[in-house]
């Protein structure tokens, strides 16, 4: 299964941007959260039916995607280092032990390569204290292989944050509409085929 969406969403869903046979929308569940996820998503990230920024759009009530590198785009970084923000990000400085929960959780979609150029060229994100999450498991199923012990998709990383601030009931919708994800992408590459190798692709 190619993972670019083409142009004229042939044979696509427009929700979910999988292959109409494999689409999730009937599997979403809406999630409401106390906290706001904002999810920073390369341009290269933007059409690939895999991304899985997408699907936690579409289940969390309070989840915005903003582009970067797009050309002509009309990005903004200074509106995302405000008071409150926390970034999930395992080189991130963690907050004092006294400060209080996030009211809004920043997160870095693209490559490993990608993301991490985010972090040291967009104004403010170093300053952000964050969460590190642990490592997954070696054995976890995914779909692109990360390059990174701490990679992870970001749908996963959303769960894990969301589930270490407000509780397991919030991050289960979320790895259970990635695992349906996993489930019906390898049925139709065929069972048992290797992740793709994440592509860093260019830096803007």
């Amino acid at each position: 299964m190619r993972s670019r969406t083409p142009a004229d969403f042939a044979g696509r869903c427009r929700g979910c941007y999988m292959p109409l046979a494999l689409c999730l929308c009937a599997e979403v569940s809406r999630v409401h959260t106390r906290t706001e996820v904002v999810i920073v998503r390369h341009n290269k990230e933007t059409h690939k039916s895999t991304n899985t920024a997408r699907l936690a759009e579409l289940m969390l009530e309070r989840c915005r995607i903003v582009t970067y590198g797009a050309p002509g785009g009309d990005f903004v970084p200074e509106s995302l280092a405000t008071p409150r923000t926390w970034i999930v990000f395992p080189e991130a400085p963690l907050p004092a032990p006294d400060a209080p929960p996030p009211e809004r959780l920043l997160l870095l979609d693209g490559s490993w390569a990608q993301a991490r150029r985010m972090y040291q060229r967009i104004p403010g994100l170093l300053r952000l204290p964050g969460i590190r999450l642990p490592p997954p498991a070696p054995d976890s199923r995914r779909l692109r292989q990360p390059p990174h012990p701490y990679g992870m998709s970001t749908v996963e990383a959303i769960a894990g944050a969301l589930g270490l601030l407000e509780g397991e009931a919030v991050a289960r919708p979320l790895l259970a509409l990635h695992e349906v994800m996993i489930d019906r992408v390898l049925a139709s590459r065929g069972v048992g085929t290797v992740p793709e190798v994440e592509d860093d692709g260019d830096t803007p």
